[in-house]
């Protein structure tokens, strides 16, 4: 089983930046890719960015390539999400989600408030 907790969620003007982090519980955290999604409100959980277990590979939504930047320390357990360029419409909670034997498993999020 994996425990996955994320932080580093908060209120930030448009055009700021904020890091949010994954943590795992995993000792075999590194052999997994995990991915970050995210859910604004009444709307539908949507990919975000995910990468491989040895962090040499990723993918972005559309929406945010360029502007986000999905890391790694499998030293520490963790993945990072690095937002900068934000804008109101990033305004959502987010999630990361790690696959393991046909299973997925969420954290509970972390809250990412974009003011205009």
């Amino acid at each position: 089983q994996v425990q996955l907790v994320e932080s580093g969620g908060g209120l930030v003007q448009a055009g700021g930046s904020l890091r949010v982090s994954c943590e795992a519980s995993a000792r075999t955290f590194s052999s997994y890719a995990v991915g970050w999604f995210r859910q604004a409100p009444g709307k539908e959980r949507e990919f975000v960015a995910a990468i491989n277990w040895s962090g040499s590979s990723t993918n972005y939504a559309n929406s945010v390539k360029g502007r986000f930047t999905i890391s790694r320390d499998n030293a520490k357990n963790t993945v990072y999400l690095q937002m900068a360029s934000l804008k109101p419409e990033d305004t959502a909670v987010y999630y990361c989600r790690v696959s393991s034997g046909g299973l997925d498993y969420w954290g509970k999020g972390t809250l990412v408030t974009v003011s205009p």
